[in-house]
């Protein structure tokens, strides 16, 4: 099993930047890939990025450009780096990692943009 701890998330005008964490403990080398999912209220959960434990990278449409998922070293911890926030980019932001056929969430930080 692996657990999932978010940190970063807070009030930014738009425009601004933050940079998300994501901190992996227990089987991290068995992980495949991780991402980043956001929902807003009344929405469903999107994907924002994806890297896969070979660095390859994917990224939802409204993010591309914008947002960057990268890892310092091996799987741990991942970042997400978000410029240019928009107050569409408000909602809770979600890490999760996939390993062994089972995909594996964190408790979720909350970005808030402002106009």
């Amino acid at each position: 099993q692996v657990q999932l701890v978010e940190s970063g998330g807070g009030l930014v005008q738009a425009g601004g930047s933050l940079r998300l964490s994501c901190a992996a403990s227990g089987r991290i080398f068995s992980i495949v890939a991780m991402a980043w999912y956001r929902q807003a209220p009344g929405k469903q959960r999107d994907l924002v990025a994806r890297i896969t434990s070979g660095g390859k990278t994917t990224y939802g449409d409204s993010v591309k450009g914008r947002f960057t998922i990268f890892r310092d070293n091996a799987k741990n911890p991942m970042y997400l780096q978000m410029n240019s926030l928009k107050p569409e980019d408000t909602a809770v932001y979600y890490c999760q990692a996939s390993l062994n056929g089972y995909d594996y969430w964190g408790q979720g930080t909350q970005v808030t943009v402002s106009s």
